[in-house]
């Protein structure tokens, strides 16, 4: 298998580079495009935790992407990422990485690579690529191929999936289909750091180490029908698989002295979910909703739904609604899930577009007892065509006992100067 994969990357990687724009003066060349950008971003933490003591976080990323159309009916695609980092979220090692199963971010990474054949109505899409289902902001309950980072738990990028998407547009009819031959975990905090939350603090008084994760054999599959109407658009999927997010073992240790084992387990998962948006007069109104089921003895059962208005005036866009969950089966003894965390909350997210230039973007999380209390403020700026300056607050609040509220004192500012070529 191994094996298999790695013979299979390096062919793909012989593609990109064969295809690469380099002075080549031929037909074919002209169909190849490429961009990409490299970034830096400083963090500042105007608080400490018990389990880390850094204000101050750098940040590296270098990302280049390259596209190519030998025909009509093809896309190849490829993405690769360089990172640094000052705060030990980078791993050590140089090695290319391929399948995201680190605990920490790669240093040199293919983020995606993919080839796009299409023939009519009909669109195969094979290989590592972003495969995002639903329709709501910020909780989208649906949306179960795509894992994210989240080392920093806030703000999580979402991460690549290898697998096959077939999808056919029949008149009013969207089909789509998905097969992913292994799991694609999220990336969850470590010990060590902040976004640990109450698990970091616990780890800092108990010795505890986390052992290998228990990472399970075997495919995910998905299925989607949607259809669009004059009036409204709808969907229905079904998706059958592991959960990306892990539920937690904790083994007690075998003599006095030695540290607890903590392992990561990846429970099997069933979800049937639905999505619909209806446009009127004065706002869009959209829905949500998926039932999660899993034939592990240790693992939740229950529904995650959302109910949302849009609106578009002028240069602003306004999203608000409320996100719950309904637990009927309550199984699960640790687990780590952002999605459920953020539930039982009112929502909302702004957006203002000043010019080509700039922009302002707001976005918010209220748990419904006031216990914890998400907010984000984001200006954005371009100068030229190739430099952009993004500062952003985000602020934290509430009870230790919260998802939200237990990163109360991770409230901080973000800076990112961005070269785009």
């Amino acid at each position: 298998m191994k094996g298999a994969a790695g013979r299979t990357t390096r062919a793909w990687l012989t593609l990109c580079v064969l295809f690469a724009p380099i002075h080549v003066q031929t037909t074919f060349a002209q169909a190849v495009s490429h961009r990409g950008f490299a970034e830096g971003a400083a963090y500042v933490f105007p608080q400490t935790t018990s389990n880390d003591r850094t204000n101050l976080v750098g940040d590296l990323l270098a990302r280049e992407e390259v596209f190519a159309n030998p025909a009509q009916w093809i896309r190849l695609a490829a993405g690769f990422e360089l990172r640094a980092n000052s705060h030990d979220q980078i791993e050590d090692s140089w090695a290319l990485r391929f399948w995201d199963r680190t605990d920490r971010r790669p240093r040199l990474t293919v983020r995606t690579l993919n080839a796009t054949l299409t023939h009519g109505p009909f669109t195969l899409d094979v290989g590592k690529q972003f495969i995002r289902w639903g329709k709501t902001d910020i909780v989208v309950p649906t949306d179960r191929f795509s894992p994210r980072d989240y080392l920093t738990v806030i703000e999580a990028p979402f991460i690549a999936v290898t697998g096959v998407r077939g999808s056919a547009q029949l008149g009013g009819y969207t089909i789509e289909g998905v097969w992913s031959p292994r799991l694609t975990p999220s990336r969850t905090p470590l010990l060590t750091q902040r976004w640990a939350g109450r698990a970091g603090e616990v780890a800092a008084m108990i010795p505890i180490i986390e052992t290998p994760p228990d990472f399970p054999d075997g495919a995910q599959t998905g299925i989607r029908v949607g259809h669009i109407t004059d009036r409204l658009e709808y969907s229905a999927s079904f998706y059958d698989g592991f959960n990306s997010l892990p539920n937690f073992l904790v083994r007690d240790a075998e003599v006095p002295s030695a540290p607890f084992e903590l392992e990561r387990v990846y429970p099997p998962i069933r979800t049937y979910g639905a999505d619909l948006a209806i446009p009127l007069p004065y706002f869009t109104v959209k829905a949500e909703g998926a039932y999660f089921t899993s034939s592990s003895p240790t693992t939740d059962e229950y529904v995650l739904w959302v109910l949302q208005l849009e609106r578009q005036r002028g240069e602003w866009v306004f999203v608000g609604g409320y996100a719950g969950e309904a637990v009927t089966k309550e199984r699960a003894l640790l687990s780590f899930a952002p999605d459920r965390g953020l539930s039982r909350s009112i929502v909302a997210r702004a957006t203002f577009t000043v010019d080509a230039n700039r922009s302002f973007d707001f976005e918010s999380a209220i748990r419904q007892n006031g216990d914890g209390v998400y907010g984000k403020a984001e200006y954005s700026q371009a100068r030229g065509q190739h430099w952009r300056t993004t500062i952003a607050g985000i602020v934290l609040a509430g009870e230790d006992d919260d998802f939200i509220g237990q990163y109360h004192r991770n409230s901080h500012v973000r800076v990112t100067v961005r070269y785009s070529f």
